[in-house]
């Protein structure tokens, strides 16, 4: 890849400058090995998984909502379900992310989606100065203040994460 294309993914690159965040362009990295997990982002960046922002799409009622959540946490979907008032909150398939998204999973950024859908985002994530985020493919990731990346998500802000068992 040459240096004057960006690593992201062009839908993601064009929501950024759409946003008025081209800068974030020149922050995206690229890693040889995938990323797609939130272990192997965290391992490649050399960064602590809980800075890891996982985009994860749920379907509530049947309607794409994505979930915004530390690498080292897992989605409590009841609370997430209580959150929306939905009868029923599921996990939906590769291709339902990908036609919400525009991405597949693994490289699901947390904006600059093919569909506008609701946007959730586990309070978690506030605890770092910098997240690393998905650009869009399997192998780029991007850091950006939780705060921005948030509100440039559209995401409310709420606590889904699962509690540990005592």
């Amino acid at each position: 890849m040459s240096s004057s294309q960006p690593a992201a993914h062009p839908r993601f690159a064009e929501a950024l400058t759409e946003l008025g965040l081209a800068s974030v362009l020149t922050e995206v990295r690229a890693f040889p090995e995938a990323t797609r997990t939130a272990a192997q982002a965290a391992e490649a960046i050399g960064c602590e998984l809980s800075e890891i922002v996982k985009s994860l799409i749920f379907a509530a009622d049947g309607v794409p909502v994505l979930v915004l959540m530390d690498g080292s946490s897992r989605v409590d979907m009841e609370l997430v379900r209580r959150e929306l008032g939905a009868e029923k909150v599921t996990r939906p398939n590769a291709d339902v992310v990908r036609e919400t998204t525009g991405y597949a999973i693994g490289g699901v950024p947390p904006f600059g989606h093919r569909t506008k859908t609701r946007v959730l985002a586990d309070r978690g994530l506030l605890d770092h100065a910098a997240v690393w985020a998905a650009a869009g493919t399997p192998h780029t990731v991007f850091p950006m203040d939780p705060k921005a990346l948030i509100a440039h998500a559209g995401g409310a802000l709420v606590d889904v994460r699962e509690q540990p068992a005592l």
